[in-house]
């Protein structure tokens, strides 16, 4: 067994691109640059902003399964906090992952590696069971986004509830998510089909 077959249990990208660790790597490092990038495309609010991030987050896990895909979360996050203009915004440094937008970071690597669990039990192969672990993760990505707020607002001494929590962390993304979620269940759906098309034994190896 090869030390990624060790350490990554295999995807459909596995079929597509091949096993490895150096594809691994690959991978890994392209989902953090991919994060990154659709960080950058922002509908501004206060106090968090809307971003193509969680779109990348569904991708990233549904591909590359629990390991690899909290891996490149990880990676992206912690580039950020060394300065690195890759957050929304263009912003880098520890005092995003402290500001409001911290617990929603803090998601995505829970969330990518939950999504990327059930990515490994075949959960991006039809569109239903994607958007179903999409959705998971949006849930969780939002839940902590709500912890988070709460801890700057505590910090702070300003007044909430859990109802201010949902309507400042959740409630405007929402419609947002749904659309998300649709286009990654379908982007993997589709292209789980594609894979069977050409090779239709690829469903006893993943």
């Amino acid at each position: 067994m090869s030390v990624s077959a060790r350490l990554f249990k295999p995807t459909m990208i596995d079929l597509i691109f091949g096993p490895g660790l150096a594809t691994s790597v690959v991978f890994i490092t392209a989902a953090a640059a991919a994060t990154a990038i659709a960080a950058q495309f922002v509908v501004p609010l206060d106090p968090v902003p809307i971003t193509a991030q969680t779109l990348a987050v569904m991708i990233v896990g549904l591909s590359l399964g629990a390991t690899r895909a909290a891996l490149a979360m990880l990676l992206y996050a912690l580039l950020g906090i060394s300065g690195m203009p890759v957050f929304s915004n263009a912003q880098g440094g520890s005092e995003v992952l402290l500001g409001t937008g911290g617990g929603y970071i803090v998601g995505y690597i829970c969330a990518a590696w939950v999504m990327g669990m059930l990515a490994e039990r075949g959960w991006y192969k039809t569109f239903p069971q994607a958007a179903a672990a999409a959705a998971l993760g949006s849930i969780l990505i939002y839940a902590l986004g709500m912890i988070g707020i709460a801890r700057v607002f505590s910090a702070t001494g300003r007044d909430f509830t859990v109802g201010t929590l949902f309507d400042i962390g959740v409630a405007p993304f929402i419609a947002g998510a749904i659309i998300k979620l649709t286009i990654a269940a379908a982007l993997l759906s589709l292209t789980w089909k594609a894979v069977l098309r050409r090779r239709p034994r690829a469903a006893e190896f993943v």
